[in-house]
């Protein structure tokens, strides 16, 4: 224990929260002597090295994690920040079974953080070397990241929802402006095929499982809303274009597979029972491709902007 905490998750961010304003300090001070040939030489020894969890080499290197080294305080504090909001995220999973609004809180600040970087910190050092860096260190990445925690917390306010009886149509909403989010993200990845080559594929694989799984929910309360509004047909092609986009999109992880195969038969029974009802009720037209409602996001999570601290103490250098 550390200060009374028994969260590990909670004690590293709280080394990292008084880490940080003494780098922002050291930096601000190295900044105003940074051509000098002594401290150049003095951060070149430093060896400031970083490993990846994004990238498949040193997840599957035998030798151990590949280490990515650039003499830059601020690549530094670039990959502090980021695990700083890595550690958000992990807390905000940690209590989401026993409070949904701080969850999503944390969410959104971890977001905050990666928009961060990815706007203010990598950019200046992507252009001043170009040396090998772990992915972590590139302002997409970071970009990608902030809109994964968005989509996060937007699903974390779902929940919250749920339990208030928010009606099905806003619900189908929520949940496909995940989808959307996610989609975004994805476009990111694939945009630029050479600076992600070695991305994890498990990686690859939560961000599509995730984006499949919001839209089959989508659908599923897109297909409630209609039958509510005693379009039965209309309700039966929603739920067969799901199914089937659902069997296209099933993930290959055994976890994710069992989560979406709960989704799936839900859908299925959901259908069967409107197809007997319209069989023996309405005798309605089923439609489908074009015909079928589109379906809209409504994103209501937003990043919550991080704002640097400095430990604003004078230094000294004996150059």
């Amino acid at each position: 224990m550390s200060g009374g905490l028994t969260s590990h998750c909670l004690r590293d961010l709280q080394k990292l929260e008084q880490y940080l304003p003494l780098l922002e300090n050291l930096i601000f001070h190295v900044d105003l002597v940074c051509s000098n040939h002594r401290v150049v030489r003095w951060i070149s020894e430093l060896k400031i090295r970083w490993s990846s969890a994004l990238s498949s080499s040193s997840l599957f290197n035998l030798r151990g994690p590949k280490f990515f080294q650039i003499d830059n305080l601020r690549y530094e504090l670039g990959m502090t920040l980021y695990l700083y909001a890595a550690l958000l995220r992990e807390r905000a999973i940690e209590i989401l079974p026993a409070d949904l609004v701080q969850s999503a809180t944390l969410f959104r600040e971890a977001s905050g953080v990666f928009q961060h970087l990815a706007n203010e910190v990598f950019p200046s050092l992507q252009s001043s070397q170009s040396v090998e860096r772990p992915l972590e260190a590139t302002p997409s990445m970071c970009t990608v990241m902030s809109i994964i925690c968005l989509a996060e917390a937007q699903a974390v306010t779902i929940r919250k929802a749920e339990e208030k009886g928010t009606t099905v149509g806003l619900l189908a909403k929520l949940h496909y402006s995940i989808t959307e989010l996610l989609g975004e993200a994805t476009a990111i990845v694939y945009s630029n095929t050479i600076e992600y080559k070695d991305i994890s594929s498990s990686f690859l694989e939560f961000i599509s499982s995730c984006k499949a799984l919001h839209e089959l929910r989508s659908r599923k309360y897109l297909a409630e809303s209609v039958k509510i509004g005693e379009q039965v047909g209309v309700a039966i092609g929603v739920l067969r274009d799901a199914l089937i986009n659902g069997k296209r999109e099933l993930p290959g992880e055994e976890s994710w597979r069992s989560i979406f195969g709960k989704e799936t038969d839900a859908a299925s029974d959901m259908l069967r029972k409107y197809e007997n009802e319209n069989e023996f009720v309405w005798h309605e037209k089923i439609p489908c491709g074009d015909e079928l409602p589109r379906l809209q996001g409504n994103k209501i999570a937003n990043a919550l902007p991080y704002h640097p601290k400095r430990w604003e103490r004078e230094l000294n250098f004996k150059i």
